[in-house]
């Protein structure tokens, strides 16, 4: 698999995401992306416990640690390359998360305008 260019929305390299945990769909720190990825998990976002209840709710829970796939779990304040999807359900629902704006990458605007994700700018 050969990721897209590294670029953000901002039109400027790709900055690092988080590395504790380790995410991205690639598991390098960035929310690199490529034609496999068909979640697009490309908004890097800081955990909030009302977005990590949210995700659990609707199905993805991010919060329970799966030692067997190597997940610790996350925690409000972790960074995580979320799947845009589900960002932009979260903004709907009223309870997205803080993005990193430089360490987004463009293809999130695919599917989530960047005046959605200004909004939520850390």
């Amino acid at each position: 698999m050969q990721p897209d260019d590294s670029i953000n929305v901002l039109g400027t390299t790709l900055g690092l995401c988080g590395v504790d945990p380790v995410t991205g769909f690639f598991r390098d720190g960035h929310c690199n992306t490529c034609a496999a990825d068909q979640g697009s998990h490309t908004v890097c976002a800081v955990m909030t416990a009302e977005f990590l209840a949210f995700s659990k709710y609707v199905g993805n829970d991010l919060s329970t640690p799966r030692p067997e796939f190597g997940f610790v779990g996350l925690n409000p304040g972790d960074s995580w390359c979320l799947c845009a999807g589900r960002f932009l359900q979260a903004h709907d629902e009223g309870c997205a998360p803080k993005v990193s704006l430089d360490a987004t990458h463009i293809r999130a605007l695919d599917i989530v305008p960047l005046d959605i994700l200004k909004l939520y700018a850390a």
